[in-house]
């Protein structure tokens, strides 16, 4: 039997206005070590390929700010491993604590309920990290399928991570639509043969090249997406 379609979410920056939380946790990781603070604005930058991707950001850019201070201490930064454990540590117990739904996620996520899409989430967040916010949120019972950062021994861009969390949700690739804000999430769908809907509220910025070999449709907000994934995969749903 085809498989019924599936609706596949980017998290930080698609369903999840992660940043706040995300930036409080890089500055307390980097004033334990007596290093200077980054901005909510930098971090947003650093965001969508994972934690050791931040931390690893986050460090050169400490680096550079100290290089450009006269007499600024010299002494070595932290190891981005060792910084990303401590990042954790200081993340996990706060996900949720100012992160927030964009405006129109749950009501359009009950729609593609209600309409008979099945619902996954693919984030290179640690998958724990992801059930807990989902959890806390309220929203974890609609997903049939959390593939986190941690979950597979590929992440986005890679596509091995997108057909690993379809295969969980029991779906198909021809059959799904990766919803995301980011190079990895649009290159994840190229390479997986999946659709993609860009989430342009999100952290991403510019748009995906017209190049792309996967359809492509852009969406300003949470409330058109129901529409553009009926667009781009119409037609009744087999149970």
């Amino acid at each position: 039997m085809t498989a019924r379609r599936l609706a596949v979410f980017d998290m930080d920056g698609t369903l999840l206005d992660s940043l706040p939380d995300l930036a409080e946790s890089c500055r307390e990781m980097l004033v334990s070590y007596g290093l200077p603070p980054v901005s909510d604005a930098e971090v947003r930058g650093m965001i969508g390929q994972g934690v050791q991707v931040l931390v690893t950001r986050a460090l050169a850019l400490v680096a550079r700010k100290l290089a450009g201070q006269p007499g600024a201490p010299v002494a070595p930064l932290p190891e981005s491993t060792d910084a990303a454990e401590r990042f954790m540590a200081c993340y996990t117990p706060r996900a949720a604590r100012l992160s927030r739904l964009f405006p129109g996620t749950e009501e359009a996520l009950h729609i593609l309920r209600a309409q008979g899409w099945g619902l996954a989430v693919c984030t290179n967040k640690p998958e724990r990290a992801a059930r807990a916010i989902l959890d806390a949120l309220g929203v974890a019972a609609l997903f049939s399928a959390v593939g986190g950062g941690d979950s597979f021994t590929a992440r986005k861009p890679d596509p091995g991570h997108l057909l690993g969390t379809i295969a969980q949700a029991g779906g198909q690739a021809a059959r799904s639509v990766m919803v995301g804000d980011m190079p990895p999430d649009w290159l994840a769908a190229q390479g997986a043969g999946c659709s993609f809907v860009f989430a342009a509220w999100g952290y991403g910025g510019a748009a995906p090249a017209q190049d792309l070999s996967c359809p492509v449709a852009l969406a300003q907000s949470m409330a058109e997406v129901p529409a553009m994934l009926d667009a781009l995969l119409p037609g009744a749903v087999p149970r």
